[in-house]
């Protein structure tokens, strides 16, 4: 007796079999009746209707499964009326670039996709406008276009003038109303965002901060922050990680590309061997600012460790062959090579004794501290201030060079005690710290709590960092 029923695959094999032979008959059907495949795919998209299926996932026994066919007629959209809709708005374009120092203003609106004589012209010749191109490369420049390639706006955004270089720029802005072009330039603060970062020592200090995408800026502050705690040319251990807190620095919500794209190093953790330094970034009411520990002690010294940053010592106090002399002398000063026009900082706050040149030293500035200490920078390319100007600890006073009396890039630094050379290596270490009013300690305390919590999490991924290196 038999029974009629719809066929059922009733085994996952039966399926893949059925798939397969479908999958080939499809496949040779394409191959060998083209057009007919393409007139369908046409009838598809004019407006039949689709049928639309779903299968359930497989599950150990089919035939148990539920089967439902659902059938469905879809009419797609009017593609002229779509088309039609489009047209009836304008569209803009906008794009993005660095200046180079070798752009014109052909080249640089070429490079934008701007195809605007006139807006070539306007750069070239509106004192105001000329100033997208002039000056070193790097501004950030953005243009609006239209259809037809024409610029409706540029605006370009670079530093700002003089000292308000670290917290303003500059907002050049070229519009265009009907034929004519109209430029206008304003300064505008810099807006920052906190941003933390970890590391592990590998090789140095600064390879580290490189791979942990640290600004140059930002790993140069770390560097000072830690100079009284650590010495970075021989304390560092491999393994040895820091975490950091620092200000991102944007020009209307843009990354700026310049002074390293960072502002002030705000906190960081410095683990080394069994030790773990801190340093928290405060200023007082009068705008002086320094590093303090967790506790509210100052990390700056009477003297920083070294005037040049990025540097190595290649001759310390002692006796030595002099290079030109060739005559066994002592060597009354530390030598720091570093390349030439290399900024050469003020240690310690003080007046300018001299500023010239003087026979072996060449270019040289001594700065006065006090009535018995005063500090020499010798063998400069240039230097920045003048005799009886006042400087602060850190402030710029010249740059590494090699005039006078020198066979290559270096400083020669002195430090002299009532008149007499003293070893400045020994000496830095040893001066006095510089203390915080009880008023603005209690101030302090407050504001490192809550960036406590901050480097625990900055510390959370240094572990991570170092736990992956190794």
């Amino acid at each position: 007796m038999g029974s009629c029923a719809p066929t059922t695959l009733n085994s996952l094999g039966s399926l893949k079999d059925a798939l397969s032979r479908a999958a080939t008959s499809t496949s040779r059907h394409i191959s060998e009746h083209p057009r007919s495949l393409t007139a369908a795919v046409t009838m598809v998209l004019a407006g039949f209707g689709i049928t639309a299926f779903g299968v359930a996932p497989l599950t150990a026994d089919p035939g148990a499964v539920p089967q439902r066919l659902v059938t469905e007629n879809v009419t797609p959209e009017n593609v002229q009326t779509q088309l039609d809709a489009l047209e009836e708005y304008e569209l803009e374009l906008y794009r993005t670039d660095l200046t180079r120092s070798s752009d014109t203003a052909d080249s640089l609106l070429a490079r934008l996709g701007v195809s605007d004589a006139d807006a070539a012209s306007f750069l070239r010749t509106d004192p105001l406008a000329r100033k997208v191109l002039e000056g070193r490369g790097g501004k950030m420049v953005r243009v609006q276009t239209g259809e037809n390639g024409h610029l409706s706006e540029l605006v370009a955004r670079f530093p700002a003038a003089g000292n308000d270089a670290a917290t303003h720029f500059n907002r050049l802005r070229i519009s265009r109303s009907g034929s004519t072009f109209q430029a206008q330039i304003e300064v505008v603060p810099l807006s920052a965002q906190v941003k933390m970062g970890s590391g592990s020592i590998r090789t140095s200090l600064f390879a580290a901060t490189d791979d942990a995408h640290l600004p140059d800026a930002v790993a140069m502050q770390l560097a000072d922050a830690f100079s009284t705690d650590i010495d970075f040319r021989k304390d560092l251990q491999k393994g040895d990680t820091f975490s950091v807190v620092y200000e991102a620095l944007t020009a209307d919500g843009e990354p700026i590309t310049w002074n390293g794209g960072s502002g002030r190093l705000l906190a960081a953790d410095f683990i080394t061997g069994d030790h773990t330094y801190s340093a928290v970034w405060y200023q007082d009411a009068q705008g002086k600012g320094g590093y303090y520990d967790l506790n509210g002690q100052s990390k700056r010294r009477a003297f920083l460790a070294s005037p040049v940053a990025y540097s190595r010592i290649t001759s310390g106090f002692a006796m030595r062959m002099h290079p030109i002399l060739n005559t066994w002398k002592q060597h009354k000063g530390v030598d720091f090579g570093a390349p030439t026009g290399t900024p050469v900082r003020a240690v310690g706050d003080g007046t300018v004794d001299f500023a010239g040149w003087q026979n072996g030293y060449g270019n040289m500035v001594e700065i006065r501290h006090s009535s018995q200490r005063s500090t020499l920078y010798a063998h400069l390319s240039r230097i920045n201030v003048k005799r009886g100007e006042h400087v602060d600890q850190g402030e710029t006073v010249g740059a590494v060079g090699m005039t006078g009396w020198a066979t290559g890039p270096h400083l020669h630094f002195e430090l002299k005690v009532g008149g007499t050379q003293q070893d400045p290596m020994v000496l830095a270490k040893q001066s006095e710290a510089i203390t915080l009013p009880p008023a603005a300690k209690a101030q302090f305390l407050q504001m490192a709590r809550s960036i406590k919590e901050q480097l625990e999490v900055a510390d959370g991924m240094a572990a991570r960092t170092n736990n992956y290196g190794e």
